[in-house]
């Protein structure tokens, strides 16, 4: 089962600001990625350190560091104290499990996203934090293990398509959250293939296994939905302009994002009311089912009431009753039992309970 919520039990009483991994690193060593850009130039390197892309040494218009590991905090700070990031901010990027946000402190932005990919073999949603940091003409990005849904724009960096080496940072920051939420609509639509397998076992045969697996779907989509919601608050704020570090001439291209989460967010909602529909078409099901249950034995035991009256009447012990003695009094019998399953037979025919 998924956990919603994560405590900062580590975290009581320290000071705000407070730099420090409290979880288990996920990753051997930090990964360093810098890439550095301009329309007519590109130069991308593996760093071993951080002190490359702090001198000067990858230098470009635009200059990207994209770092794999959260629980190295020296070269964060180290990053930190360079490009003047506040200690709140380097505190966040270092406590995964934040909530979406967007925070300007005028020089810089620093924006929080959850990367969502779904295990095909668990059937659940796995969920990893992106801090994005955007500076006049830089940007960092911060994930807790190495893989991402940003391969496509590196191509794109490399290969010098479009407009990405002369956008600028605040184009780059669009590009990699264009990336998080087209991630979002892969992992809708795995979730929705297997509600609509999960729907049609629950047509087919409802039981109590597809009853888990749509409890577990459920939890997954609520899962998906704290991810979705709160970025829509981020993207809208870029998109309105509320930062100088983002031109006018890139906020259409926000603006469009901003419809791409609107759908994904109907998207979301829309299969939580289907799974919602599933729960109750598996009780109806099951409860039909109980009913014609209950409806065949109540039958059954409508059609042997006159029976047991007829049995518990000769069936007693009284010395004289004349019926005992007369020579076709057992044919008679049976042929009153006969008729009177037969008359009820017809009876519930004629009102429709057959």
């Amino acid at each position: 089962m998924p956990q919603l919520f994560r405590l900062r039990r580590g975290k009581l009483g320290a000071a705000p600001g407070t730099v420090e991994f409290l979880g288990p690193p996920r990753i051997d060593r930090t990964r360093l990625q810098a890439m550095a850009y301009s329309p007519d130039q590109f130069t991308e390197r593996e760093l071993a350190s951080i002190d490359p892309f702090l001198d000067g040494t990858i230098a470009g218009g635009c200059r990207w560091l994209n770092v794999d590991g959260l629980h190295d905090t020296a070269n964060l700070q180290r990053l930190g104290d360079n490009f003047g990031l506040h200690p709140l901010v380097q505190e966040d990027i270092v406590s995964p499990h934040q909530r979406p946000k967007l925070e300007d402190y005028e020089d810089y932005l620093y924006t929080v996203c959850q990367m969502i990919t779904f295990d095909e073999q668990s059937g659940r949603c796995l969920s990893e934090q992106v801090s994005l940091v955007v500076g006049p003409d830089w940007v960092l990005t911060f994930q807790e293990v190495p893989g991402d849904v940003f391969d496509g724009v590196r191509h794109r960096l490399r290969q010098g398509k479009g407009r990405l080496r002369g956008g600028g940072s605040a184009y780059l920051a669009y590009a990699l959250l264009d990336a998080v939420v087209d991630s979002y609509f892969v992992v809708i639509e795995q979730m929705g293939l297997r509600i609509e397998q999960i729907e049609e076992r629950l047509l087919a045969k409802p039981d109590a296994e597809q009853l888990a697996a749509v409890h577990a779907l459920k939890r997954e989509m609520i899962h998906l939905r704290r991810a979705v919601w709160p970025l829509r608050e981020v993207v809208g704020a870029l998109e309105r302009g509320e930062s100088k570090l983002v031109p006018k001439s890139v906020r259409l291209f926000y603006r469009d994002l901003y419809d791409h989460i609107i759908q994904a967010a109907e998207a979301v909602e829309t299969y939580r009311d289907i799974l919602t529909g599933l729960q109750d078409l598996y009780l109806s099901s099951v409860s039909n089912r109980m009913n014609e249950v209950i409806k065949v034995l109540t039958i059954i035991g409508t059609l042997f009431i006159p029976l047991t009256f007829l049995v518990g009447v000769y069936g007693m012990n009284f010395k004289y009753m004349p019926e005992l003695g007369w020579k076709w009094s057992y044919p008679l019998f049976w042929l009153i039992c006969l008729g009177a399953v037969s008359g009820m037979l017809a009876w519930l025919k004629r009102r429709g309970w057959l």
